[in-house]
């Protein structure tokens, strides 16, 4: 049964930054905030007609707003932007669906009746504030129960438990993180993320040293900087497990720690006819499940399932899924169980390719289903993801 709700959700502008590689990368002393005020600014591109003033607030997700993400940084970030003081701002947090649950709160508002535009996106600078921020601190009463004391591993132990419970092997996994490359390396090469990237200008410091200055030099990013063209399976392959001694799990067949941001726009169809807006795409469901944190990569197989029956349809309906790549091996498992078709999944590669900049991510891939349909001529897609500490979110997608 659909989903009883006063009126549709359309969005009519989705945008990303690129993505950097963390820490080394093009975006390593960028500010999230900056990437974030880069998107928001790419996305008020694609609406020109829109009058600014008309969005109420600014939802935005991030895995761990601290630092120079922190202090509310959709808040920051409308402010930087040059948004009206009258855009409100706040940023929520469901670590790698952080984006994607902005992006259904925004929806839900308008889906009520309660708002008529707003904004949603994602952030992450993993160069700036690391996994599990500055100062973790777990609540030492969280592991006094068994069933919590997978919230403590690392991730990449949860994705060597789903590949031994779910039999993934590890050429499974490596053929999998190989045709991310190639699906990527082909997407960029064909020009298939020109609709999605807003390029975001960066000043690169050198030292001159002759004169003891620093030469500043501005370069504009415009691709993203994770796929590799040269990645073979015999290269995988020589990749020792990092996250167990006897495991399967490579930084080959892992997501790429990143940094990036991204930004949608959603309205009411008073909206759209108000402001002359072009909608890409209606924003149909949206569903969250939790697993055990120990095998948390499987939230997913949970989460599909109930968000394709408040849209009312069949997995057969999908014609673009975005499953974010955190783990081959998780991702494996999800499609394996819930039945898949790998012709659909991930047309333009994935998380291990092009990167993972964790509360980004949902926002990404968001921006990528709705172009992807429109650039295609697909009716429904689907982004979903696991989530750390055991959960998993999906949402879909109607291109308009």
């Amino acid at each position: 049964m659909s989903t009883v709700q006063v009126q549709d959700a359309y969005i009519v502008a989705a945008t990303r930054t690129p993505i950097g590689k963390s820490g080394r990368g093009v975006f390593r002393n960028t500010r999230p905030d900056d990437l974030l005020v880069a998107a928001l600014r790419g996305a008020l591109k694609q609406v020109p007609t829109l009058d600014p003033a008309a969005i109420e607030d600014a939802i935005v997700g991030c895995s761990f707003p601290e630092g120079e993400q922190g202090m509310n940084v959709a808040r920051m970030a409308v402010l930087l932007a040059g948004l009206p003081p009258s855009v409100g701002g706040a940023t929520v947090n469901r670590f790698c669906a952080s984006g994607l649950t902005a992006l259904a709160m925004a929806a839900d508002r308008i889906r009520v009746g309660e708002a008529d535009v707003l904004i949603a996106g994602g952030v992450e600078s993993m160069s700036l504030v690391p996994m599990g921020g500055n100062k973790p601190s777990f609540n030492p009463e969280m592991f006094t129960r068994d069933e919590n004391v997978g919230i403590a591993y690392g991730m990449g132990l949860t994705a060597e438990k789903v590949a031994a419970q779910w039999k993934v092997s590890r050429q499974a996994q490596d053929e999998f993180a190989l045709a991310s490359h190639q699906k990527a390396v082909a997407a960029i090469q064909s020009g298939e993320f020109r609709d999605e990237i807003t390029p975001v200008e960066v000043i690169e410091r050198r030292p001159d040293l002759e004169t003891g200055e620093v030469v500043k030099t501005p370069r504009v990013v415009d691709t993203d900087e994770g796929p590799r063209p040269e990645t073979t399976l015999e290269a995988l392959a020589k990749l020792k497990p990092v996250f167990a001694a006897k495991g399967s799990v490579t930084a080959g067949n892992s997501s790429q720690t990143s940094d990036g941001a991204g930004a949608l726009i959603v309205a009411s169809e008073a909206a759209v006819k108000r402001f002359n807006l072009q909608p890409l795409a209606r924003f149909v469901s949206f569903s969250v499940k939790g697993v055990p944190p120990e095998i948390m990569g499987i939230g997913p197989i949970d989460a599909i399932p109930a968000a394709l029956k408040r849209a009312g349809i069949q997995l057969s309906d999908l014609d673009w899924i975005e499953l974010n790549e955190a783990f081959a091996a998780q991702a494996l498992a999800v499609v394996d169980s819930v039945g898949i078709d790998r012709a659909k999944l991930n047309p333009l590669g994935g998380a291990i390719a092009l990167g993972h900049p964790l509360g980004a991510t949902g926002a990404l891939r968001a921006a990528t289903v709705v172009h992807g349909l429109r650039r295609r001529g697909g009716r429904y897609g689907m982004l979903t993801m696991c989530v750390g500490t055991g959960q998993g979110a999906a949402g879909i997608f109607e291109r308009v």
